[in-house]
């Protein structure tokens, strides 16, 4: 049986899902934004659709749609993709045999570096987490209204080849920041698409996942073995409050929460075996494949 996986947003995280599935009989479609990403999506051999987030996909265009996967950023009225699609989704709710939504564990907020599981309150510290608390509300609703296999992933920072501390020393932009108290949890983009997959072998209809590595770890140790695995000094930290005024509101605010993320879940439940454990061996496996 051939099954179509529709991604809103067939971003960094959703292609290494779409190359996975590929090869077990799923045929992707993926949305763009613009014309000029169709032929990338074709490229990949992805049925590409455009969707601008302000009007709804075509209805012959979802078609035998069984799975649906979002990843688009969500506005202050939650996810444009379930939005302009919600007529839609809970008409095919019952056939759909699985849905996701990637959400950020930014959804926590600060918790001064404790651990989080799936059962901890949210306390979301800013507006885009604020909005992604809403977005995964309407995701759930499938599952809650209709039974549908609604499924959320909560994900920490992201990292992988093209986006990783490697590939900032390699353009000369890695800064090691200290602010001292201050760790973060990560995951890198193959492991994120190994759950994923795990998930769609074994839906459970409302299951909220974290979707993290083993070792949350601060940005100068990050940044710091970046520097030792190319074999370049490696530089003394910045102090992060004599840089903040010079960096990005966005940069801050991903500095204004610590927290640990909890992934026993995905392990237990999902059978996750995760390739990249903590970030040595991402970034190892990154400058090997950047090697070749």
């Amino acid at each position: 049986m051939t099954h179509r996986l529709l991604c809103f947003g067939l971003g960094y995280s959703a292609r290494y899902l779409a190359e996975r599935l590929q090869r077990h009989d799923f045929t992707i479609v993926g949305t763009c934004r613009t014309p000029d990403g169709i032929a990338a999506l074709r490229d990949a051999a992805v049925e590409p659709l455009l969707f601008d987030g302000q009007s709804p996909l075509p209805a012959q265009s979802l078609t035998g749609i069984t799975h649906v996967l979002s990843s688009v950023p969500p506005d202050r009225d939650g996810d444009p993709a379930w939005r302009l699609h919600r007529d839609w989704l809970d008409a095919h709710a019952r056939d759909l045999a699985w849905v996701g939504y990637l959400s950020t564990t930014g959804v926590y907020g600060d918790t001064k570096g404790g651990w989080v599981d799936e059962t901890a309150p949210l306390s979301p510290s800013n507006d885009r987490s604020h909005w992604r608390v809403l977005a995964e509300q309407q995701w759930l609703g499938l599952w809650q209204r209709h039974g549908a296999p609604a499924h959320v992933f909560r994900l920490p920072g992201i990292y992988g080849p093209g986006r990783s501390a490697i590939d900032q020393v390699r353009a000369g932009t890695a800064r090691r920041i200290d602010k001292p108290g201050q760790v973060f949890s990560r995951i890198h983009v193959a492991d994120i698409a190994a759950t994923l997959e795990a998930s769609i072998d074994r839906p459970r209809g409302g299951a909220i996942y974290n979707v993290a590595d083993d070792e949350p770890a601060p940005n100068a140790a990050v940044i710091a073995c970046a520097f030792e695995l190319l074999g370049r000094p490696v530089p003394p930290a910045i102090p992060y409050d004599e840089i903040a005024p010079s960096m990005s509101p966005m940069a801050r605010s991903f500095y204004a929460d610590s927290r640990r993320v909890q992934n026993t879940l995905i392990k237990q439940e999902l059978g996750v075996r995760l390739a990249y454990p903590t970030y040595r061996e991402g970034l190892r496996a990154i400058l090997s494949s950047a090697s070749c």
